[in-house]
């Protein structure tokens, strides 16, 4: 694996409980990182020499904002770019929002990535979300603005908010989109699935090392725990033929994966991470610790 990013998920909790979000953010959650356990992932994604980047996501990271500002700081001064995800909950008034900015645009090599859309507010743009991209345009941080489609939505999504321009992305129905919003979505044979449209298993660019010591290929795919194991270890060693889950789904998609454990399954579904997610839920007990934490399968770690 030649690892170029690494997403810390600094904590699970969120003040929202989103339709559509993969980790199942809550307000219950409480599993957040340390800065020691920062820092020693990000000097163990030194040592590996092809980590460029860093992201910072949740849940929401702002929650736990001194750690957020040290984890930036700390990422910035070893040499890595920079990416802040956010809700933009905190950006209540555009003088407030810039404060709450300040300690970040003092920084080089670090930009801002907000969310606005239907799952965050009554409309395609927060209020929120204005405040906080025109405080990032104020203090010169480089910002862009992530919605994700809804279901049955009755607006068209504007193209920019104060002239940032609106990354639309596709549903995925993987994490609380199965049981909230997978009913809505239209649905194609369960055999069409031979690939997974998002991950390079076999060239795996990033990973996501949530606040328990779990790396993940994909959100509840595990490959080992680096409070365990050295996170540089755990990625040189990385096999995905090796694994019973990866192994499947690098050859035949969530379809060969549901086909190699003879998994009972519905006639169709409403995209690859559907049944990718649905069959590796049947999978937990198998391989306990694959398919892990339970927080990324809807048992909230509290």
């Amino acid at each position: 694996m030649k690892l170029e990013g690494v997403h810390f998920l600094l904590t699970y909790k969120c003040d929202l409980e989103c339709d559509h979000c993969f980790v199942w953010g809550s307000p219950k959650a409480s599993a957040t990182f340390t800065f020691k356990h920062v820092k020693n992932i990000l000097e163990e994604a030194r040592k590996l020499k092809t980590v460029n980047y860093v992201s910072v996501e949740g849940g929401e990271p702002f929650l736990y904002y001194p750690i957020m500002v040290k984890t930036v700081k700390e990422a910035v001064k070893l040499g890595f770019h920079v990416e802040i995800l956010s809700n933009c909950y905190w950006a209540t008034c555009l003088e407030d929002a810039i404060e709450w900015l300040k300690p970040i645009a003092k920084l080089e090599n670090v930009e801002l990535s907000l969310s606005s859309d239907l799952y965050h507010g009554e409309n395609w743009v927060t209020k929120e979300a204005k405040n906080a991209v025109k405080a990032a345009k104020t203090l010169n941080i480089k910002a862009g603005v992530i919605a994700v489609k809804y279901p049955d939505a009755k607006t068209i999504c504007p193209s920019e908010i104060e002239g940032v321009k609106i990354d639309l992305w596709e549903l995925m129905y993987r994490g609380r989109a199965c049981s909230k919003l997978a009913e809505k979505a239209e649905k194609k044979p369960w055999n069409e699935f031979t690939e997974c449209p998002y991950e390079d298993f076999i060239r795996q660019e990033r990973v996501h090392v949530d606040p328990l010591g779990y790396v993940h290929v994909c959100q509840g795919i595990s490959i080992g725990n680096s409070w365990k194991k050295p996170f540089s270890k755990i990625i040189q060693e990385y096999d995905p033929y090796q694994n019973p889950v990866l192994e499947p789904l690098i050859h035949g998609g969530p379809a060969a994966l549901v086909k190699k454990f003879n998994l009972p399954h519905d006639e169709v579904y409403a995209d690859a991470c559907h049944l990718c997610y649905a069959a590796r839920c049947m999978l937990r007990n198998k391989y306990p610790e694959i398919l892990v934490p339970n927080q990324m399968y809807g048992e909230i770690e509290q």
